[in-house]
């Protein structure tokens, strides 16, 4: 465990090597080194203790080592990152002070130092547990929030068709949806998860012309303008209990490689945290 002075030890999950296929936790191992627990002056980088880890689908991408757009490799040797929740111990950033707590990509690791912090958001509401921020608080609400609010927009008396529906985002978008009154049909996995290098293409393409389907990829970064609004929408929601939302929180970072894992194989019930450190 490090201390918070300017330098402390700092356990962190880095990545051995590109995995293939699925992932093992024999592709991950925790090791042991020192960080400097002071941000660099005029560098706008905050120095933080991580508190909460999000285990997301997306990270098998960064785990395989082919470069994608918008997703980097992993390096080897390196922290594996990802968003987390987490407390601030020293800021070169004008909005961001110690003591803050914060939400964003942060390393996987007890201590990081955040150089880019762009897309990191400052935690305002504290009446609803921190590990929300980690999932329907953070990327994976705005995610449910902006394909079912910002882009689908379904009507009272519609039918929706929710994939992966237990999922952390899927589990939402069904809510979403029927809180617009619409009726919800959703899918899960089996026992076994397909990770294939080489997907398929989409079949019977014309069908969307015949039917005047729409497609729409997006990524949730893209719309992190609307955060406020999701929190004004989503905080009474969840505090009036007119969305469930369930949590399968892993105790210590030991047990990250893990659960990160069985997100991969269908393990988790609800969406899967580790907790890293207490407050």
């Amino acid at each position: 465990m490090g201390t918070e002075g300017d330098e402390g030890s700092n356990m962190k999950v880095i990545l051995k090597h590109y995995v293939s296929g699925s992932a093992q936790e024999t592709d991950m191992h925790l090791t042991a080194a020192t960080i400097k627990l002071k941000a660099p002056p005029d560098s706008n980088a905050v120095a933080v203790k991580n508190l909460f880890l999000s285990c997301d689908p997306y990270m098998l991408f960064k785990m395989t080592g082919h470069k994608r757009e918008f997703f980097d490799p992993y390096a080897l040797g390196s922290p594996i990152t990802g968003y987390g929740v987490a407390k601030v111990l020293d800021s070169a950033h004008p909005d961001f002070a110690k003591d803050d707590l914060v939400w964003g990509i942060t390393g996987w690791e007890e201590y990081s130092l955040i150089s880019d912090t762009k897309d990191l958001f400052k935690i305002r509401h504290t009446d609803v547990p921190l590990s929300y921020y980690a999932g329907i608080l953070g990327m994976p609400g705005m995610t449910a929030y902006v394909g079912v609010y910002e882009l689908c927009v379904p009507k009272k008396g519609d039918y929706v068709f929710v994939s992966a529906a237990c999922g952390a985002i899927g589990l939402l978008m069904g809510q979403f949806a029927k809180l617009h009154g619409s009726h919800v049909v959703g899918s899960v996995g089996g026992p076994e998860k397909y990770h294939l290098e080489h997907h398929g293409g989409i079949r019977n393409l014309p069908s969307m012309v015949m039917k005047d389907a729409q497609m729409q990829g997006y990524l949730a970064v893209n719309y992190y303008h609307l955060y406020p609004k999701y929190m004004e929408t989503i905080l009474p929601l969840i505090k009036e209990s007119k969305v469930v939302y369930e949590e399968d929180i892993s105790d210590g970072l030991e047990t990250a490689p893990k659960a990160l894992v069985g997100v991969f194989i269908g393990r988790n019930m609800g969406k899967q945290v580790v907790a890293v450190n207490c407050l």
